[in-house]
């Protein structure tokens, strides 16, 4: 018996996958009743994102760092929860800041409602999580409060954007790491601290796991120029639209802001353009770049994981490093 995929990553090992399959159950029953409210609209507000699903990935690698400890300690559900609640709420945030109209496929909370309540929803979730988090003590508290510093400051930098002679190649990876990896490197040092594993083992599991969101992302960026709508399951050329800069895109102008290219990438891509510039970056060398970037970052979580212990956790982390490769392309 093996347990459903999580993010499209199965799991060989059985028992592994079913402890996986176990804790996932667990934690989505409790994410569920930690929302409720006596307010009906509260709940119906707060179950807005969770109902809507989402690839659990900050759960999962909850789950998998607590391999190295004892992963039915008490309080690794709870902090897995408490990641997952983080970062929801930090989704409603991002949704009324980006004027999204969708998120995971249904209307977001600001379109749904208005941005007052997109809001004050994210506020309750974070209020929720840190209620939660009260259970497990001071070392996870300061943890949390480190985290979510860097997720602010990641999003402050992205919004002011590169200052004076600051490489805008290399504020786009650190406000990455801020934004995407801060929080997916708490998930491993959750389970780790959760479950008592070692210190060492903490550390490495937690450099990787930041690696590993940063990677992740920046697969993000090349699917939106060199997938399909098919592949995906999302328009190609969305950031594009938006005139956001991902890294294919500041590469490509970094090598000639005089181009055809660069005129087209200089701001929102008109939908009249938008052919000629994706067919232009897919031709690129900013592509391979790109996809270079993401490799070093996918060989600095591979070198912390491959000096964890050698349990099928380990070969779950290293499989996980090789799925993030290949969904890029």
């Amino acid at each position: 018996m093996s347990a459903p995929p999580v993010v499209d990553l199965p799991i060989e090992d059985e028992r592994l996958a079913q402890d996986v399959a176990n804790g996932l159950a667990a934690v989505e029953k409790l994410l569920r009743s930690s929302v409720e409210s006596e307010d009906a609209f509260v709940t119906e507000a707060s179950k807005h994102l969770i109902e809507a699903g989402g690839k659990r990935f900050r759960t999962l690698m909850v789950l998998l760092a607590a391999q190295f400890g004892d992963p039915s300690a008490p309080g690794v559900v709870p902090g897995a929860v408490v990641i997952e609640l983080t970062h929801l709420g930090s989704l409603y945030h991002d949704d009324v800041m980006d004027e999204a109209p969708v998120r995971r496929g249904s209307p977001s909370a600001n379109a749904r409602w208005d941005n007052t309540v997109a809001i004050l929803t994210g506020d309750y979730l974070f209020a929720q999580a840190s209620d939660l988090l009260a259970d497990l003590g001071p070392e996870l508290i300061r943890v949390q409060a480190q985290t979510f510093s860097r997720l602010v400051q990641g999003q402050i930098r992205e919004t002011i954007g590169p200052r004076g002679e600051e490489d805008p190649v290399a504020h786009y990876i650190s406000v990455l790491a801020d934004k995407t990896g801060s929080l997916i490197a708490a998930s491993g040092r959750f389970g780790a601290l959760l479950s008592g594993a070692p210190s060492d083992v903490e550390e490495r599991l937690s450099r990787a796991c930041e690696a590993v969101g940063v990677a992740w992302q920046l697969g993000d960026d090349l699917l939106d120029v060199a997938s399909t709508s098919t592949e995906s399951g999302k328009t190609p050329g969305t950031d594009l639209r938006e005139g956001i800069r991902t890294l294919p895109v500041l590469y490509a102008l970094a090598a000639d802001p005089s181009s055809r290219l660069a005129e087209l990438l200089s701001g929102p891509v008109a939908e009249s353009d938008l052919d000629e510039a994706l067919t232009l970056l897919r031709a690129h060398p900013a592509m391979g770049q790109a996809r270079a970037e993401l490799d070093a970052w996918v060989d600095r979580a591979r070198t912390d994981i491959s000096n964890l212990p050698d349990i099928p956790a380990k070969n779950a982390f290293l499989a996980l490093c090789d799925y993030v490769v290949e969904r890029s392309g």
